[in-house]
């Protein structure tokens, strides 16, 4: 049965890394000891070693070990093994890419889908929907397939921000950009606002945190949802 926790970000304004969901965080990996911890996302392009202590010195607050996947000689069998695992942000492409290239989407898949208890923030959460084109990251580097793990039934976009009707900015908002992805593909898209998660257990999806959450559909208009509702049945 999945177990995961999807997270719009890992930081909200006036918080340290993960302190906003250390509380959830810890009944969610209740009876785990290790976690492991996927930093191929590199935000800023910091090292493997560097991501690795900063989850390391987060979780430390409530008891529970990381230990980084670079550092185990084959990848793969870290992922099968792993009592729990934590994907963390920074480039979605980048961090598809590596996984393609480990040959890691379908046992990541599989071993979340069989229970091994799951934290996505940002790429990490990204990756957890249909797709990865929904991101906001730059295109760095050029993976295989745009294709991720599937494990929810739609795409996310984490760190979903409103448009400011007071800005001066002219550019695209992120709602123009969601919109232009629906002119040429039909899955819904559910736009995670910071400090804002979802909840998965089994088939069960519930909204979480303070914010509602902006859904995107091919043929409606986009719409809000509440925190504490359920999503499953948004495709």
């Amino acid at each position: 049965m999945k177990n995961m926790i999807i997270a719009s970000t890992s930081t909200v304004f006036g918080s340290g890394y993960l302190e906003y969901i250390l509380d959830d965080l810890k009944l969610h990996f209740k009876a785990v000891k290790t976690i492991l911890f996927i930093p191929y996302a590199r935000p800023s392009g910091i090292t493997h070693d560097d991501y690795t202590a900063k989850a390391k010195d987060a979780f430390s607050k409530i008891n529970i070990n990381v230990e980084g996947i670079h550092t185990f000689k084959n990848p793969k069998t870290a992922i099968e093994q792993a009592e729990a695992i934590f994907v963390g942000g920074g480039n979605t492409f980048v961090l598809v890419s590596q996984l393609y290239k480990i040959k890691a989407i379908e046992v990541l898949t599989e071993v979340v889908q069989n229970g091994t208890p799951y934290l996505g923030t940002s790429a990490g959460s990204n990756i957890c929907g249909l797709t990865m084109n929904t991101t906001n990251d730059m295109p760095i580097v050029y993976p295989p397939s745009f294709k991720t793990l599937g494990l929810v039934p739609f795409n996310i976009n984490p760190h979903y921000l409103d448009s400011d009707v007071n800005s001066e900015h002219m550019g695209e908002t992120r709602e123009t950009r969601i919109k232009e992805f629906l002119c040429y593909n039909t899955q819904t898209v559910v736009g995670l606002r910071e400090g804002s998660w979802l909840q998965v257990l089994g088939e069960s999806i519930t909204l979480k945190g303070p914010f509602p959450a902006r859904i995107f559909k091919h043929d409606l208009a986009p719409y809000e949802v509440e925190s504490g509702k359920l999503l499953e049945h948004l495709t």
